[in-house]
């Protein structure tokens, strides 16, 4: 890729990372580019959406024009084009969110039944068996660095960490999310963990393998050694929300727990949850969790039912207390995560990315490490 190519690029993005603060997930690149387009005043949107389409004018098919078709849309989204909510995610991410028959949900909720304790309502059985396994605030982040520190080593077996590359754990209150990695460059990324929630054993082994090894740290210290230094590709300096890249990074995120949590990998790991004194069944946890991961579905559905449907704040909150099995402080989190104008179309790259990488992947190895070392476009996934 010409570099003068790739500089176009950065600075579309990070031109649109100034309307709004979702857009720029990380940038390590060239800073006198973001130096220059932090001192100017911001580029309106119309002449964004006029330049992002220049430049997909003038390239050829590939990883940056998925990327800029993403840019391109959601300049449009930001500048007040009437897109359609399908449209836009289908713009951005490069899949298509489509509603989930509750018939999928019946049938996971069928199988949980078997795999709860009780016989009351199910969603009361879920919550009554999560609080069992509730980590204490204070041991949430001791105990999550722990796991990290123990993942690290074991991710070593699966993709070489650059040396210098490393984490620091901090926490955060009423955010949006449950943790984020902001990955800072120079292989290192800060982890915030959001305290404000509560979060069980299973969640916090999900999490933390999630945003650090062989999840969001492992991929972004890898390409920033392999792809930045070692080719001199300057695009992967920037990372975007709204592009295909989010939806590989996610989907690389989500399938990094079940793949480290199987085997003798998932007892060590397990075993730093239990010294903390919080007893729980991985094996038990982990096919409880498999099954209700089906019923993530149920968030595209209620983003549907937000933005296209027209259904209220309350609506939405109900269809995921019914289908999607959370409590209420879980619920309000997701509504008013589907909600935010720069998270609303997000929502689908958690099922999705799960769904596509972990096809794609299967049980090898060598196509895990694929997807954490080199630029993987959708079509990528989908053609297998």
């Amino acid at each position: 890729m010409p570099k003068a190519i790739a500089e176009r690029y950065l600075k579309l993005g990070l031109q649109l990372g100034r309307h709004d603060g979702s857009v720029v997930d990380a940038y390590f690149g060239p800073p006198e580019l973001a130096a220059g387009i932090s001192a100017a005043p911001p580029v309106p949107l119309r002449t964004l959406v006029a330049d992002a389409e220049a430049l997909l004018d003038d390239l050829d098919d590939g990883w940056i024009r998925d990327q800029v078709m993403g840019l391109r849309t959601y300049a449009g989204v930001l500048a007040g084009e009437p897109i359609p909510y399908a449209d836009e995610v289908e713009g951005c991410y490069g899949v298509r969110p489509v509603h989930t028959d509750e018939a999928a949900f019946a049938a996971a909720h069928e199988q949980l039944g078997d795999l709860l304790p009780g016989d009351g309502p199910l969603a009361e059985r879920y919550q009554g068996w999560r609080d069992s396994i509730l980590v204490p605030s204070d041991l949430v982040v001791p105990t999550m660095a722990a796991v990290i520190d123990e993942a690290r080593s074991m991710t070593r077996d699966l993709v070489d960490l650059p040396d210098g590359e490393q984490v620091i754990l901090e926490t955060a209150r009423d955010e949006s999310w449950m943790a984020y990695n902001f990955y800072l460059g120079g292989l290192r990324g800060r982890i915030a963990v959001n305290t404000s929630l509560s979060m069980s054993a299973i969640e916090l082994l999900h999490i933390a393998i999630h945003e650090t090894y062989p999840g969001h740290q492992a991929e972004r210290a890898a390409k920033e050694q392999l792809l930045v230094r070692g080719r001199g590709l300057i695009e992967e300096t920037l990372v975007l929300g709204p592009t295909p890249q989010s939806l590989v990074s996610e989907g690389i995120g989500e399938l990094a727990p079940r793949w480290l949590l199987a085997g003798e990998a998932g007892v060590k790991l397990a075993a730093i949850v239990h010294r903390a004194g919080i007893g729980f069944d991985l094996a038990h946890a982990l096919a409880v969790e498999q099954v209700r991961m089906q019923c993530q579905w149920a968030l595209v559905n209620v983003a549907l039912m937000l933005h296209e449907g027209g259904a209220s704040g309350v609506e939405a909150h109900e269809y995921l207390w019914r289908w999607g099995l959370v409590n209420s402080e879980q619920a309000s989190h997701a509504v008013r995560f589907i909600a935010g104008p720069g998270s609303r179309s997000y929502v689908t790259v958690y099922p999705a990315g799960l769904a596509l990488c972990s096809a794609y992947v299967g049980g090898d190895p060598q196509r895990l490490r694929y997807l954490l070392t080199e630029q993987v476009r959708v079509r990528d996934l989908t053609l297998g």
